[in-house]
């Protein structure tokens, strides 16, 4: 049973988390909380492994959330499960898209997505900044850090390659 259940939960996943392999993480936190899969800190740290990873994050997060849950079978299932919406969504879209890409409301729905995306992405950052807080690991220099990787941001527009690997060099030394 707890293969279903894991399957449903990371298909719900990857029917909802528009913006990318970071949007699955408030999913994954929910998870998290409600079935106690795996802890938080297990969580940041298969977020950790997932960003150095080749591949998509989202799906190597659900490999290693599925794994933790219930071994090779589970990292099978929950990485399937992921990705089989997604495959439905592009097929499906494929065959509509030329038609539609210039219809107004093709154009503003996904006018729309792109703030949504972010606004995930900024609401997991809020949240893993309240759990450094709240777990007593809050670290002076990791703040300004961030800090100075927004500043960064926002100054010069660089790659995400980046940042994630500016934040590898920067963890490995502190």
């Amino acid at each position: 049973m707890i293969y279903l259940h894991l399957f449903l939960q990371f298909f719900h996943i990857g029917v909802f988390s528009f913006g990318g392999g970071y949007a699955t993480l408030p999913f994954l936190y929910d998870i998290s909380e409600k079935f106690g899969w795996y802890t938080l800190d297990e969580l940041n740290n298969m977020l950790a492994v997932a960003s150095i990873t080749p591949g998509p994050v989202g799906i190597n997060m659900a490999t290693f959330a599925g794994f933790k849950t219930a071994g090779i079978l589970g990292s099978l299932l929950a990485t399937s499960a992921i990705i089989i919406p997604s495959l439905i969504f592009v097929i499906i879209i494929s065959k509509f898209l030329n038609k539609f890409c210039e219809n107004v409301y093709v154009k503003s729905v996904i006018s729309v997505l792109k703030p949504l995306g972010c606004g995930l992405l900024t609401a997991v950052g809020v949240h893993l900044l309240i759990n450094e807080f709240l777990s007593g690991n809050f670290n002076i220099i990791h703040f300004i850090l961030f800090g100075l990787m927004i500043f960064i941001s926002l100054k010069k527009k660089l790659p995400p390659a980046f940042y994630l690997a500016l934040g590898a060099v920067f963890g490995l030394i502190s």
